[in-house]
């Protein structure tokens, strides 16, 4: 019981995310601008801290983009008519959205502007000795694109059914994953069995369908090998 409503808490927090995206056109920027800001990583030598001043920096646009949409939503649902009190909580709310992008404009600054310095290109180089970090990149870039389309597909729920299988994606992105760094035959064919066995539970549990699952494996795939062959 007790997981059951561990699951639920998790299904309404990722149904918020997937709300604040499908209505809020700045929701689809700013996850845009992070799955881009992700991939350019990707290409330089960051530190353990640079990434987490990366990592927060997005997750604080993302949260304050949500508070906003949250204390909108909570204003309209109070009155329909203007109301000086109103409009403070809402451009409050709006100021914390702006704040957070003027930091992650700043951060990026720090971080980008030495790097994309033409005489310092040669940085590209070093990402392939960083396998670590390219799975962790593209793991995190195969979930944003299930919620997307998850979003855009509108059924099912975070955590269960709907199009695409994320569980299918994130097995097979960790599968592929594993296959590149390893080039061990045996762990490869290990990883995709259990890969396999991921994806067969969900049709199994009556969770995913069977094109569901076989859309949710190819995203996880196919995201993977272009994030490995990119830094190759």
């Amino acid at each position: 019981m007790k997981i059951k409503k561990l699951i639920d808490s998790f299904n309404y927090a990722i149904e918020g995310i997937i709300y604040t995206f499908k209505t809020e056109k700045n929701m689809k920027i700013h996850f845009a601008a992070a799955i881009l800001v992700l991939i350019l990583s990707l290409f330089y030598n960051f530190s353990k801290l640079e990434m987490i001043a990366i990592i927060v920096t997005i997750s604080l646009v993302l949260m304050a983009e949500m508070i906003n949409t949250a204390v909108e939503t909570i204003v309209d649902l109070i009155t329909d008519e203007y109301h000086v009190l109103a409009k403070i909580a809402k451009d409050i709310a709006a100021g914390a959205v702006l704040i957070s992008a003027l930091n992650a404009i700043f951060v990026a600054y720090l971080l980008f502007f030495n790097r994309l310095n033409p005489w310092t290109n040669i940085l590209l180089t070093k990402l392939k000795n960083s396998p670590a970090h390219v799975t962790f990149i593209t793991l995190i870039v195969v979930m944003i694109v299930t919620i997307i389309l998850k979003a855009y597909f509108g059924k099912g729920t975070p955590l269960r059914g709907g199009l695409p299988s994320g569980h299918s994606a994130i097995a097979f992105c960790l599968a592929t994953a594993s296959t590149f760094i390893s080039k061990n035959i045996l762990l490869s064919t290990i990883s995709f069995i259990m890969a396999f066995m991921v994806a067969q539970s969900r049709v199994e549990g009556n969770i995913h369908s069977t094109f569901q699952v076989i859309v949710g494996s190819i995203i996880g795939i196919l995201i993977t090998v272009l994030f490995f062959q990119i830094v190759k």
